[in-house]
């Protein structure tokens, strides 16, 4: 025996040691690293993609509101299906005619409306599509001591949401699902 083969034989068997941990624990927390902060980035921006959604949509801008659904995007509410940028835009169009005509009439304006997602709950089947699960509610603002603000309605929500082109946008919002 050379005087080598005691040092070699002791690598060996560490690198064997090492190998046989990495292939039981899985790589090491840094080789991970990247799709946890890739994650935390797709986290952040769906967060955003929502936030557009309730501003496009308190807002009443069409243009907005069908720019954060992919172009065959899909509004859900019972039986009432918009589905594609032009039936989204025609949908706010119509609550924008609805607002015009009771100002029109005469009538009181309506209070500011807000659009509310919380308790969400995000999950992610692959890099590119995830699904929301969230609550939400509508509430018209307050006009003074008289008028306090009021939920006029609230519910659940799925949104399939995918990463197309570098942005995450919605596929599907159903704020009336089954499951």
């Amino acid at each position: 025996m050379n005087a080598w083969s005691t040092p070699v034989r002791r690598f060996l068997r560490s690198a064997l040691a090492a190998a046989l941990l990495v292939a039981l624990l899985g790589p090491p927390a840094a080789a991970r690293e990247p799709d946890v902060v890739r994650e935390l980035r797709d986290r952040n921006a769906i967060e955003a993609l929502m936030w557009r959604y309730v501003r496009a949509l308190d807002a009443l801008d069409a243009d907005a509101y069908a720019a954060v659904y992919t172009p065959d995007g899909r509004f859900v509410a019972g039986s009432m299906t918009a589905a594609g940028s032009d039936a989204l835009k025609k949908m706010i169009a119509g609550y924008q005619q609805r607002r015009a005509e009771q100002q029109a009439r005469g009538e009181p304006p309506t209070p500011p409306m807000h659009h509310i997602i919380t308790n969400t709950h995000l999950e992610f089947s692959d890099r590119d599509h995830a699904r929301q699960h969230a609550y939400w509610m509508t509430v018209f603002e307050g006009a003074g001591e008289s008028t306090p603000p009021r939920v006029a309605a609230a519910g659940r929500s799925v949104d399939e949401l995918v990463h197309v082109d570098g942005q995450w946008l919605i596929r599907t919002r159903d704020v009336t699902p089954r499951d």
